[in-house]
């Protein structure tokens, strides 16, 4: 029951596309709002590899949930850690207090899942947050920087060698963006390494990529991606990640930068609903996206599992989490007033992925597009659904920019220290190490060239 001396309230957990969605509609509802994130930024997510890749600045794909939401004076905005919820004390426990509520909406989202791998964490980096986006960044960059000093051929072998490991949209735009940077961006930026020869592999478990996606589009995914130097794995499983690469089938891939892509797994929060979960511990929901038995509970988004008739389980995308939040809004409304609520239907506004520049595969129902007219549309849908004015026109500039100058805008190390890497870039390097870096590259020329005369014996 609600309080006698307040409004009833609604809690929301998480600030991404569902979360602001519930917020958004409730805007002008006789109700108090209060919306609680670890981060004070709404993030888009599905262009995070664009930051990984020095594509945009993180303050490009964020906005401040304040700011968002500044016109909603129903709406309270908080800083912080859910640790637990009490659904019999209709309760939210933080790090650091505690909110009653009326109407609770769980839209805290995944994290990454190394399936009880717990060491493969340290060599191997996911892509959720903004900050390993920027760890990304800097390692791929500095991988960079240190192979132009390193002479010995296996620890050069590491450095210019990425693994992306997990065949799905972030995987495959990951490794299209890695091969755009190597082969065009920074191509003729360094002197004694060619970061065109940058070996780049796409490690997927399944027998084809973007399982999600028809047939037709996977195979337009993978060529699109071969003929950009990316080598592709499929039905191959990784066995271990150490510090010195990807085992897989039995091989080490020697490897410094390692992106994981392979798993989700829904956020700890979840487990203290008591509630059923699948195997990803995503909330199973009624159709009136509630949880079984508690009509004052919704879950939404990807932490969400939601079995749809005509669409199966429903995916994790900011167009899912938005529609559902608009629909979680409506009914706690209708609750309020003591109507009954409605059952949520999905309307499908399709899928896509990118592979690199001018390329992608986009799927709208039975319509299926590739190329550069996918690449477009990509373009397009990702602009609309970025918040704020001020991101959409910095992001049109600087992919407006990185088109015609084949640039990456924001390819800054932050935060580098003089240790591993940093130790390298210090090193002006003796006479006798420069030599042997030039007599590498002279080398490698040799081997290239002699291949292209005698294609038969390469």
């Amino acid at each position: 029951m609600t309080h006698s001396n307040r409004k009833p309230r609604v809690v929301i957990i998480g600030g991404g596309f569902g979360g602001l969605a519930v917020a958004m509609n409730l805007r002008k509802a006789d109700v108090e709002v209060v919306l609680i994130d670890r981060h004070n930024y709404h993030l888009f997510q599905p262009l995070l590899y664009q930051v990984a890749t020095a594509g945009l600045s993180p303050a490009d794909i964020a906005a401040p949930i304040r700011a968002v939401l500044h016109r909603n004076k129903n709406t309270r905005v908080l800083l912080g850690e859910v640790e637990r919820i009490d659904r019999e004390k209709r309760r939210v426990y933080l790090e650091d207090g505690e909110v009653d509520y009326d109407f609770l909406v769980l839209a805290a989202g995944m994290q990454n899942n190394f399936f009880g791998n717990d060491t493969w964490n340290e060599h191997a980096i996911g892509l959720k947050s903004v900050d390993e986006a920027l760890d990304i960044r800097k390692t791929m960059l500095m991988s960079f920087e240190a192979a132009e000093y390193e002479t010995d051929p296996v620890e050069l072998q590491k450095l210019l060698t990425f693994v992306v490991v997990g065949g799905g949209p972030t995987g495959v735009e990951m490794a299209g963006a890695i091969s755009e940077i190597a082969r065009e961006v920074m191509a003729s930026d360094f002197r004694n390494i060619r970061t065109d020869s940058t070996r780049i592999i796409l490690i997927e478990g399944q027998e084809r990529l973007l399982g999600a996606f028809s047939e037709a589009s996977s195979q337009s995914a993978r060529e699109q991606l071969e003929s950009r130097g990316v080598e592709i794995m499929l039905d191959t499983f990784v066995e271990d990640i150490t510090e010195d690469g990807v085992t897989a089938k039995g091989e080490l891939i020697f490897s410094h930068n390692i992106i994981w892509a392979a798993g989700m797994k829904a956020e700890g929060i979840a487990d203290s609903l008591d509630a059923e979960q699948d195997r990803a511990g995503r909330v199973v929901i009624d159709a009136d996206l509630t949880l079984p038995g508690d009509p004052r509970v919704y879950a939404i988004g990807d932490i969400a599992h939601f079995d749809h008739d005509d669409h199966g389980t429903l995916p994790g995308l900011a167009p899912v989490a938005s529609q559902q939040g608009k629909h979680v809004a409506k009914n706690i409304k209708a609750h309020i007033a003591g109507k009954e609520r409605e059952p949520f239907s999905y309307l499908d506004k399709g899928i896509m992925a990118t592979i690199g520049r001018a390329a992608a595969v986009a799927e709208v129902g039975n319509f299926r597009m590739k190329g550069f007219i996918a690449w477009l549309a990509w373009l397009f849908i990702h602009l609309l659904f970025l918040v704020g004015f001020r991101n959409k026109v910095s992001v049109l500039i600087n992919w407006t920019y990185s088109y015609i100058a084949f640039r990456r805008s924001t390819r800054l190390i932050v935060g580098a220290k003089a240790d591993g890497f940093g130790k390298k870039l210090l090193m002006e390097g003796t006479p006798a190490q420069l030599e042997a870096v030039e007599q590498k590259q002279l080398d490698v020329d040799s081997t290239m060239e002699h291949a292209v005369a005698n294609p038969s014996r390469a």
